[in-house]
């Protein structure tokens, strides 16, 4: 459903992969929630009392996002989102979002049949607002549920398959041009290379490279991204291949190595959420 997740789109999201949930239910989620916001509020008040339930000045609100599964054997996600309403303003008035985080797990069947009953398998975690937030958000739900996050970082090859499947993706006739970023290594100072290609010539050249559609193998992508290093040569005379590409923006979404997504389409979100599940589960494991 584009409306329930539309909110997903054009926002930057950090990755996490984290560990199976030790006795999480979706039936409790209320409960989670007041649990959590009494916990920030400890936290804020540095280790003072807080008592669960009382009118705190943060807002969580923990709900479920069902259209974000990939398989009928996946989880459906989990959406955390805290929000604050100042001290001066109505109580009528409308609490500010300041933070949001989700769970999810697109087509991580592997991962699911092989973990015990008592286990929740949600390996995604992708978050929009301040580290410190996160931080005490995720200390919590270490603690609740025995899971373990960490930095999901996306590797040049990774990368470079994204740069192809999104090329390959149909998206209307306005999509903006696909942006390769390369950082050059060992100099005294950062130096980034941006390669812009337009679109259709994008698609065009991976058409010609992928023989099966619907199928991509490792092979075509390590073509496509060559003839894209040649041609860059044959005009600024500079080898991309001793580069590394560190970020990829097309029509579909855009993807930093240091784990930072941004989705564009609707219509791909859990093709995207479908791989980077795949990223998460692997580092699990």
């Amino acid at each position: 459903d584009p409306q329930r997740t539309a909110f997903l789109l054009r926002k930057q999201w950090t990755l996490y992969s984290v560990t199976p949930l030790y006795r999480f239910s979706d039936a409790h989620l209320r409960d989670y929630a007041r649990l959590l916001s009494a916990f920030i509020a400890a936290e804020k008040q540095k280790g003072l009392a807080v008592e669960v339930g009382v009118e705190l000045g943060t807002k969580v609100t923990v709900s479920c996002l069902p259209d974000l599964k990939g398989s009928d054997q996946d989880q459906a996600a989990i959406l955390v989102q805290l929000s604050l309403r100042s001290p001066a303003a109505p109580k009528n008035s409308e609490e500010k979002l300041i933070w949001s985080g989700w769970f999810c797990c697109v087509a991580g069947d592997d991962l699911s049949q092989n973990v015990p009953e008592d286990f929740t398998c949600l390996p995604l975690f992708l978050v929009n607002g301040a580290e410190s937030y996160t931080a005490i958000v995720g200390s919590w739900f270490q603690k609740t549920f025995d899971c373990y996050f960490r930095r999901l970082a996306i590797s040049p090859l990774n990368l470079s398959w994204m740069a192809a499947m999104w090329t390959g993706c149909k998206v209307d006739k306005t999509a903006s041009a696909m942006e390769l970023v390369f950082s050059v290594p060992r100099l005294p100072q950062p130096l980034d290379i941006s390669y812009a290609i337009h679109p259709e010539d994008a698609k065009a050249l991976w058409d010609t490279v992928q023989k099966t559609p619907g199928e991509i193998t490792q092979e075509e992508v390590d073509v496509f991204m060559d003839c894209l290093y040649s041609h860059f040569h044959r005009h600024f005379k500079i080898h991309l291949s001793a580069t590394k590409l560190v970020k990829v923006s097309t029509a579909v979404a855009s993807a930093h190595c240091d784990g930072i997504i941004k989705f564009l389409q609707s219509q791909y979100l859990t093709g995207v959420l479908m791989l980077l599940t795949e990223l998460a589960i692997s580092q699990i494991q």
